[in-house]
């Protein structure tokens, strides 16, 4: 379903947005609301944050966020239940980012059971990498459920590549080394790195980390399939700046 969305947008030739926000930051009612409005302006999925203590890739935005969300009791039980809530309303791809950590604590079966139930689309595991893949694999195999990698400036050609054939859905294309968080520009070597996994991936390839403006946006969008913005778009979301996060996908085409 992923996959299909960004295929459909590059027929359009339109780029895909996928916004991050971080579940139960606020309130849990709050975060179902955030994802029908992030639906009803374009974003083509939205990746769920699910809050979790040691978050060793989120910049100090998502980080707190998430310790709020902790604080607010929030757990992937209740993060489940919003979902089941929100396909009553929409079927925007659904994309839940998330550490080993929490997904194990849930127990593996249990948690794709989960996914599958309330028909969630996607997954992100940061802390997961290629070698450990088939740690995931078997368990959605026949789901509808696409495991997303994650490739950076480091990882070269060969890996990037793996990567790609090994998930599924799109290959996401780490801006920077580091963690999240905005940043005022993209230097040649991101921009090189960029054109290196467009050319090598048999997936889609979506940037993200550090993308905060619609000319960033359309920056990276010129080389890549897409985009995905965290940091901004929760400081956007938190202030009801939604005009802003329109107009960062306007440049999307």
């Amino acid at each position: 379903m992923i996959r299909e969305a960004i295929d459909k947008l590059k027929e359009e030739n339109k780029k895909a947005f996928v916004p991050y926000i971080m579940c139960g930051d606020k309130s849990i009612e709050y975060t179902k609301q955030t994802i029908l409005k992030l639906a009803e302006i374009g974003a083509t999925a939205i990746e769920i944050g699910v809050p979790f203590s040691d978050a060793v890739a989120d910049g100090d935005r998502i980080q707190e966020a998430g310790n709020r969300a902790i604080a607010n009791g929030v757990n992937l039980k209740i993060i489940f239940k919003m979902i089941s809530e929100v396909r009553e309303k929409s079927s925007v791809p659904l994309i839940l980012m998330t550490y080993l950590n929490p997904i194990i604590n849930y127990g593996i079966k249990e948690f794709f059971r989960d996914m599958e139930k309330v028909k969630a689309n996607g997954l992100i595991v940061p802390d997961l990498p290629l070698e450990e893949f088939d740690f995931i694999l078997p368990h959605i195999e026949g789901k509808n459920i696409s495991l997303i990698p994650l490739c950076s400036i480091t990882s070269g050609e060969d890996r990037i590549e793996k990567l790609s054939l090994a998930g599924n859905g799109f290959l996401y294309a780490v801006t920077v080394a580091g963690v999240t968080g905005a940043r005022k520009s993209f230097n040649d070597d991101t921009m090189r790195f960029l054109k290196q996994a467009k050319g090598v991936s048999k997936l889609p390839v979506l940037a993200g980390f550090g993308i905060s403006t619609p000319e960033q946006a359309k920056q990276i969008s010129e080389i890549c399939d897409g985009v995905v913005i965290g940091s901004k778009v929760m400081e956007l979301v938190n202030s009801e700046d939604y005009e802003s996060i329109e107009e960062i996908v306007a440049a999307l085409g």
